[in-house]
């Protein structure tokens, strides 16, 4: 049987065409092996190539990848000493790719082979090749030897050039360590121990302090400090995945606040009455109302954390805003984990009484997961702008004392500040001169006259109910045009990781106790979302 390819585009270098014929000779042998019903004693490979039988007998030198992975597949199946050198002019492949008149074909060796095949031999000679001129083959890998080893007591050691310095033994000649060895990776957990379950280079120093050279040792030490559970409990990243899409309430054109997100912020200290030796102090916080789609503000001052003054912060709330269809809300900061404020509990009296009154006003509380606060960003963010407006408000009244009636001022002021502030970025053109806020929506004030939309010029003077609708138009219109693209990019977590699953083992992040006291748990059950990732669990 005969096979010949072409070779490849661009060519490769004569000894790796060499290479390739080796490979299709042995996958041949394969084939024919497998069609055989009778296995023959023997199978004998020949090559007119010294450079390639070099590199099948080598057993001391390294090859680059290309011939690396076609030297291994030869000597997947067979042996050196089944591999001959056969002259050129005794190799019949070589009549496969040179040109040969059809009326001179019988006259070669294809169909009858060299005529050394019918010579008996009574001795088999093995004959074993070398690589020829290694140091300038630039298949082979260079070698260095910056360790000069000798045997010591049954040891291999270091040679190196510190052999008259007057430091110790161990220092100078230290032992060396395959890495492969589970003996070397016990002496490296060790001394990793040894140094607290610090990094890479405190490791690596224990252990050349300690007279071991291991060989290649930085990916032993990378791997031991991988895969320690000490050190995972200590340094370990958070996990991660793939940014979720927007939920629905905020990408729907629906009333403001509609869907709401809120949460409970404070403290602070006011005085409630004067005595005769003072002040009399009481506490105060604040709970934040967002609108999802709007993005406008609504704060109210709370007196207490408990239920009642929950319910009159909503009763308010919707008072002036209207009623809403959602609230959502940070379950594990608030409402679950830390009950004390507002008293909340999964079950009881006081979470029934909340859940009756909202639902008699057609409207659902839906709690993000435990330990989520990015879940809430649209409300976090806008309780960290609401603090750091008041602080500075603060800041310029820092002789006055603050009462009740001076912090509903102030919450309200700033709550009016926020809610100016413009949601996309200022243009510059002229002709575009009002600013897209949610003011521009909640107090159809937006500083300027605004554009007619799809009224003309005289129906502004006609009434007023035209200039609202007027200007409401103008809001949904330039937020679906202009805010809703500013909400495609992923600012973080824009990549895909593996999906937490059952069974896996994790320390539940606690923000109020250090790392160490983090609780271990185990993973029962997931949540998949639309796009089939787990954003909680």
């Amino acid at each position: 049987m005969g096979k010949a390819k072409l070779s490849p585009q661009p060519e490769p270098t004569i000894p790796r065409l060499e290479l390739c014929g080796a490979v299709l000779v042995v996958e041949l042998a394969e084939l024919i092996l497998d069609e055989l019903d009778h296995k023959p004693d023997a199978v004998k490979f020949y090559s007119d190539s010294k450079v390639v039988l070099g590199y099948i007998f080598n057993d001391s030198k390294r090859f680059f990848v290309y011939v690396h992975n076609r030297v291994h597949r030869i000597r997947q199946t067979t042996s050196p000493e089944q591999w001959h050198y056969v002259p050129s002019e005794q190799n019949p492949a070589d009549l496969a790719t040179r040109s040969v008149a059809a009326s001179q074909l019988m006259d070669t060796m294809w169909f009858k082979g060299p005529d050394f095949l019918y010579k008996h031999e009574k001795t088999e000679k093995h004959e074993h090749f070398e690589l020829i001129e290694p140091e300038m083959d630039v298949e082979v890998r260079p070698q260095i030897l910056i360790l000069d080893p000798y045997m010591s007591e049954g040891l291999l050691r270091v040679g190196g050039r510190l052999r008259h310095a007057s430091l110790d033994t161990d220092i100078k000649h230290p032992i060396i360590l395959p890495k492969h060895s589970h003996v070397t990776r016990l002496l490296v957990e060790h001394h990793h121990a040894e140094v607290k379950h610090q990094g890479r280079h405190f490791t690596e120093g224990a252990i050349r302090a300690a007279g071991l050279w291991i060989v290649a040792g930085n990916r032993l030490v990378s791997s031991v400090l991988y895969h320690c559970v000490t050190c995972r409990k200590l340094r370990g990243k958070l996990e991660v995945q793939k940014m979720a899409d927007l939920p629905p309430e905020r990408l729907d054109t629906s009333p403001p606040f509609s869907y709401v997100g809120l949460d409970v912020f404070g403290l602070w200290t006011v005085v409630t009455r004067r005595t005769q030796g003072g002040a009399a102090e009481s506490k105060r916080w604040a709970i934040l109302f967002t609108c999802m789609c709007t993005r406008g503000v609504h704060i109210e001052t709370i007196e207490s954390m408990d239920t009642a003054s929950c319910i009159n912060a909503l009763r308010r709330f919707f008072a002036v805003r209207g009623p809403a269809k959602q609230l959502r809300s940070d379950r594990g900061t608030n409402f679950i984990a830390a009950s004390v404020e507002l008293g909340m509990r999964p079950s009881g009296k006081k979470q029934n009484s909340i859940m009756n009154y909202l639902h008699s006003k057609d409207c659902t509380w839906e709690f993000n997961p435990p330990h989520a606060s990015h879940m809430g960003g649209v409300w976090e963010r806008m309780i960290g702008v609401t603090r750091r407006i008041l602080h500075s408000m603060l800041l310029q009244n820092k002789q006055a004392h603050l009462t009740h009636e001076v912090l509903c001022t102030l919450l309200a002021e700033v709550s009016a500040i926020i809610n100016a502030r413009p949601l996309i970025p200022v243009s510059s053109d002229p002709s575009d001169p009002v600013l897209l806020s949610p003011s521009m929506l909640l107090t159809q004030k937006p500083g300027l006259l605004a554009p007619p939309g799809d009224f003309t010029g005289k129906d502004l003077l006609k009434g007023q109910w035209r200039q609202v609708q007027a200007l409401a138009n103008e809001f949904w219109s330039r937020w679906r045009t202009e805010y809703l693209s500013t909400l495609h990019p992923r600012r973080k977590w824009n990549k895909t990781h593996r999906n937490l699953q059952p069974g896996d083992i994790v320390l539940l992040k606690q923000t109020q106790v250090p790392r160490n006291e983090w609780p271990m748990a185990l993973v029962t059950s997931t949540s998949e979302s639309s796009e089939g990732k787990v954003h909680k669990s």
